[in-house]
This record gives structure tokens, sequence and C-alpha cells, in this order.
């Protein structure tokens, strides 16, 4: 049961940073990490988003399996697998007209949400997520730096693809994003436990 109810929610992580991306993605608008990477050679390429994220998120398993175990790193594998086909899925059957702005705060808000499931059950997104709890396991870095430090050098790429009104929409869902994160992301007991001692 308790199995069972681990894959659905890593199942439901993965639908909802899909349609946040996808949401964003309607609207040429970047979010950051290895998604962002994706959105933006997505520009520069012929490839899919989907094809693309599963591609950039391959050198990072080896990190994962080393240094996080091998169920973090299957997980990951598998969510990262779900969400690109969720995103290829979702290419083809549905069709968003959206605002900008409420493409920011909704797709900011989705994957936000999505990737807390996913760090709460053992796995992650790769790429990024992976060096983001790799951090906070290793150096109690809490996770929502290390997205911060991310969405900066995003940014900084974004800069060279986005117009000026899609990079402050972009930055938008970089800043709820970040927000979700920070807020809702708690460390694992070990770490908890860490900080303990040294107070």
């Amino acid at each position: 049961m308790k199995l069972t109810h681990q894959w659905l929610s890593i199942l439901e992580g993965c639908v909802l940073v899909a349609l946040g991306l996808h949401i964003l993605n309607s609207v040429g608008l970047l979010i950051s990490g290895t998604a962002g990477i994706g959105m933006i050679l997505n520009t520069m390429t012929d490839l899919s988003f989907g094809q693309l994220f599963f591609i950039l998120n391959l050198p990072f398993y080896v990190l994962a399996w080393r240094a996080l175990g091998k169920e973090f790193a299957l997980r990951t594998f598998i969510a990262v697998s779900t969400l690109s086909g969720l995103s290829e899925l979702l290419r083809h059957v549905a069709h968003i007209d959206i605002h900008p702005i409420v493409s920011a705060v909704l797709g900011g808000l989705l994957v936000g949400f999505g990737l807390i499931i996913l760090f709460r059950h053992n796995a992650s997104l790769g790429g990024l997520n992976i060096l983001a709890v790799y951090l906070e396991r290793r150096f109690q870095i809490h996770a929502s730096r290390t997205t911060l430090v991310a969405d900066i050098g995003i940014l900084v790429a974004a800069i060279m693809v986005l117009d000026g009104w899609r990079l402050i929409c972009s930055l938008l869902a970089f800043l709820l994003l970040s927000s979700v994160v920070g807020r809702y992301h708690r460390p694992p007991t070990w770490a908890q436990n860490t900080e303990t001692k040294h107070a």
C-alpha cells in the first residue's frame, strides 16, 4: 500500500509539472532548471521539449546513482521519463490560449508544487534538481537556494532568446516556483537532526 501511494504521488507530481511546463511553453515562457535549458534549446533545434528534457538529464543519473542511491536514481529516471512522455502528449492534445501573466502564475505554481511532491517521495526531475537534493543531503544547503542560483543562470541565458515582456513574465514564474519550494519543502529528518546538534 505504501509503495502504491509513493508511485501514485510521483505520477501526480509529474502531471502537475508537465501541465505547468505546457502552460508556460504555450506562450514561450521559461522556467528554472533543466526544464528551462530544454525550453531555450527548443527554440534553437528541431527537437521537442520532451526529447530535449530526456536527453539533457542523462548525464545526471551518474551523480544520482553514486551520491544519492540507486532507489533515488531509479525514481528520478522514471519521473523524468514520465514527464517527457506527458510533455509530448500534451503538446499534441492540449492547445492553450492564455495571457502570459496568467501563464507565469499558473505555470510557476504548478511546477513548484509538483516538485515538492517529488522531493517528498525521494525523487526529482533530474538535472539541477538532482544537484539541489545532493547539496541539501551532503552540505545541508536548502534546495530553494540552489534553485535560485539556477534561476539566475537560466535568466541570463534567456536574454538571448526572449523579448523583454516574456523575460519579465518568466521571472515571475521563476519567483513563484522558488517561493513554493522555499516555503513548503522540508529538509529530510537527518538534516533537521544535524541542525539541532549544531544549535
